[in-house]
């Protein structure tokens, strides 16, 4: 039986600054060197959590701006910071923030479809990941519904 290794050219992490999501982005970072492909980084930002946090405090329309852009700089940092890892390696390294009010799962398979993404990695559990799941709703959800290949990195 003939063998075929799958090589992949445009790979896709998802980050939210959880220690598993910068292990998968490591993972990823090693997987693009040795693919040499093209690694997106890639955040969501959930704004309906965001706005929920802020929901007691809101007292005008635009309260909550300073702190959105705030979060924002915040994940521009973690995304810079990755790329900055992957350029070190001689990879192709695209950031990403989506600013999304519904679902991030369907943000993250949104965009590897549109962008023809190859291999999506995630991390087994995010911010809000309870100890006792052994994988987290994002990753589960991206496991579920991907049009390719899920890693999950633990």
């Amino acid at each position: 039986m003939q063998s075929t290794k799958m090589r992949y050219s445009k790979i896709l992490v998802a980050v939210d600054g959880s220690k598993q999501s910068m292990d998968a982005a490591n993972y990823a970072i090693s997987l693009a060197e040795k693919h040499n492909a093209n690694l997106t980084v890639l955040n969501v930002l959930n704004l309906h959590s965001f706005r929920q946090s802020l929901a007691s405090f809101v007292t005008a329309p635009t309260y909550g701006t300073n702190e959105m852009e705030q979060k924002k700089m915040e994940v521009q940092k973690l995304l810079d910071q990755t790329r900055r890892k992957g350029e070190e390696k001689s990879i192709g390294v695209k950031t990403q923030i989506i600013q999304e009010s519904v679902s991030v799962v369907g943000s993250i398979l949104e965009y590897a479809e549109n962008e023809k993404i190859e291999l999506i990695v995630v991390g087994t559990r995010g911010r809000s990941g309870i100890k006792q799941l052994l994988i987290g709703s994002v990753a589960e959800g991206v496991v579920t519904y991907a049009h390719c290949p899920v890693l999950v990195v633990k």
